[in-house]
């Protein structure tokens, strides 16, 4: 009798065991998803909660507005009923600054000038028909950061060729200058000797000097974790921008194509990417939040959360919880080619 309950305790040990290891395949795939799923729910359930509240009184326009303008404005596809129609677009809003694409810049840093032979009928417009508004000169480049093509920042001989441009351009009767080279890792060193090199040009010339930057880490060494992963860091670490914001006189953050999938979570991303920007930006830089003024849907963008009332309603969250009474700072809408009415509505209604 003993031995056959042995035998029955060791048949049930074994019988034990062979279903706890059965179970851990589905153990380790559960335990996968709550490490995904968990930090995902709570961080949207904290931009979320970040979207909620009243902005208040004294979140709204400064007039130190910017837009990005497409290249039709200078290559001569633009005429004088265009800037008409655009002039009363604009009219009562806070735009102060147009970002007019003049480029994009040569692998090497050099700008044909046969890139923009209508600039002079574009600048003698502007001045004339809406006076007190800046046109600079958007330029750019993908940078060979992520690929074998591209502008690369590292060669001297590169950079000097950016600052000669520079100066043609300034030649040419622009504003300023405003530029947009992506994608711009993180703690590029070579960026910010650039930065430089052109603040001293742009100073001597007592015009702005202006850039389109990339956005905050949302945690800590993001943009280390997703670059390690991906290849292809999304963010700039918050003391990097504030290196970058220190050497410029305008900063506008992309903040748009954020990856998110809610209007809520968006907006609580946009109010949060104030606040992180805000903290590192000195009182003399000016400090503008992208609004997305273009209808997509991809893995980056999606039309239905990025819309341009969230955007507007996050920068106003972040500014009132964080430096109220800022005056540099403002929104810049991107880009006027894709832009529809209701962007226009939401952008007059929801910060003017």
């Amino acid at each position: 009798m003993k031995r056959m309950t042995q035998a029955v305790r060791n048949r049930a040990a074994r019988f034990r065991w062979s279903g706890l290891w059965g179970t851990w395949p589905r153990r380790i795939a559960l335990g996968a998803v709550l490490v995904i799923v968990v930090p995902v729910l709570t961080a949207g359930a904290a931009l979320r909660l970040n979207y909620s509240g009243d902005p208040g009184d004294g979140t709204r326009t400064r007039g130190h507005d910017a837009i990005w303008l497409g290249h039709a404005w200078v290559d001569g596809r633009k005429d004088d009923a265009d800037l008409a129609a655009f002039a009363a677009r604009i009219k009562g809003t806070g735009i102060k600054d147009l970002y007019v694409h003049a480029g994009p810049l040569e692998h090497d840093g050099t700008l044909p000038a046969a890139r923009y032979p209508r600039a002079r009928w574009l600048l003698d417009a502007v001045h004339s028909t809406l006076p007190g508004i800046r046109v600079q000169a958007w330029l750019g480049d993908k940078l060979a950061t992520e690929g074998p093509d591209g502008l690369r920042l590292e060669r001297a001989a590169s950079r000097s060729a950016v600052v000669a441009s520079t100066r043609q351009i300034l030649d040419a009767g622009f504003d300023g200058v405003h530029f947009d080279l992506e994608p711009l890792h993180s703690g590029d060193g070579n960026y910010l000797s650039l930065l430089d090199d052109l603040r001293g040009l742009t100073r001597a010339r007592e015009v702005p000097l202006s850039i389109a930057a990339h956005q905050i880490d949302p945690l800590p060494e993001a943009h280390r974790v997703v670059g390690a992963l991906s290849g292809s860091p999304k963010w700039w670490s918050q003391k990097f921008f504030g290196q970058v914001a220190r050497r410029v006189d305008q900063i506008a953050v992309m903040s748009y194509d954020t990856w998110m999938p809610l209007e809520g979570m968006y907006g609580g991303y946009v109010a949060e990417q104030t606040a992180l920007a805000l903290e590192v930006t000195p009182p003399e830089t000016d400090l503008l939040m992208g609004l997305p003024f273009f209808h997509e849907n991809d893995l980056g963008h999606h039309e239905a959360a990025e819309t341009v009332a969230a955007a507007v309603r996050g920068t106003r969250l972040g500014l009132g919880r964080t430096d109220r009474g800022r005056e540099r700072f403002g929104v810049a809408l991107y880009v006027d080619f894709a832009a529809r009415d209701g962007d226009w509505a939401a952008y007059r209604k929801g910060w003017n």
